[in-house]
């Protein structure tokens, strides 16, 4: 296993959790408004300390040197303002260990899919919104991107679709499936259920600090589970042979 929580806990915000993650998988963690899924997320980038352990690539994250750590897994937190009036292709380069030809070619598809490729001298404070969210994960692939960085391992995305259309959407979900597909596991928290179903190779749901299932979407994210935790009525359909979530009115 790529990732594992042993009874991993913060006191009074989140309760103690063991979980595992695999190589390449693409895990989702849901669940209401102040569930605790960005203090886990924080957690497992090594970025908040509490009880228990967390283990990457067999080894505790306190002994992991930040510098280290960097190469092996990137970290977009929900919220971050730009820093400065520094351009785009500046801001994205400074994820990266070494620059070079081949680094430059990646930057450049890297942001040819996310519809970023005439952003790269504007400044980072003249973007807007959505552009901005999609440079800071321009910038979190390309540092864990086994194309230009061997140790890649890791990618943790908090509410990583914030601010995008849903063609941007898409070109996130495709990136992060091809990620995936070439070993980088992806921890992703979500408020859009019926994305996760379809998404998703794992659910961790969470309510209230504690992470009350896990396991495949189509088994956590039932109407079962869902209504008491989010105090609405919801219902499952089939649709074209895909399962999805509505609340009914």
């Amino acid at each position: 296993m790529l990732l594992r929580l042993q009874q991993a806990a913060v006191p009074g915000r989140l309760c103690s959790l063991t979980g595992e993650l695999a190589a390449g998988q693409l895990l989702h963690v849901a669940g209401p408004n102040g569930a605790g899924k960005s203090t886990l997320l924080s957690v497992i980038a090594g970025l908040q300390h509490g009880s228990g352990r967390v283990l990457l690539d067999e080894q505790p994250l306190s002994h992991w040197n930040s510098a280290l750590l960097a190469r092996v897994r990137g970290w977009l937190p929900q919220q971050q303002a730009p820093l400065s009036q520094m351009p785009v292709w500046h801001y994205i380069r400074l994820h990266l260990k070494q620059a070079g030809t081949q680094a430059d070619a990646r930057i450049s598809t890297l942001l040819q899919r996310l519809q970023l490729q005439d952003k790269l001298a504007c400044s980072l404070t003249r973007l807007s919104g959505g552009e901005w969210q999609r440079v800071r994960l321009a910038a979190v692939c390309v540092q864990i991107d086994p194309h230009v960085n061997s140790h890649g391992r890791l990618l943790i995305l908090d509410e990583p679709m914030t601010a995008l259309d849903i063609a941007q959407q898409k070109a996130v979900d495709e990136l992060i499936a091809d990620l995936c597909a070439a070993g980088i596991s992806v921890i992703a928290s979500s408020h859009d259920l019926n994305h996760s179903l379809q998404q998703a190779d794992r659910v961790w749901l969470m309510d209230r600090g504690q992470v009350i299932a896990q396991g495949e979407p189509s088994d956590v994210l039932t109407p079962q589970r869902l209504t008491p935790l989010y105090q609405v009525a919801f219902r499952q359909l089939e649709l074209e042979g895909r399962t999805l979530l509505t609340v009914l009115p």
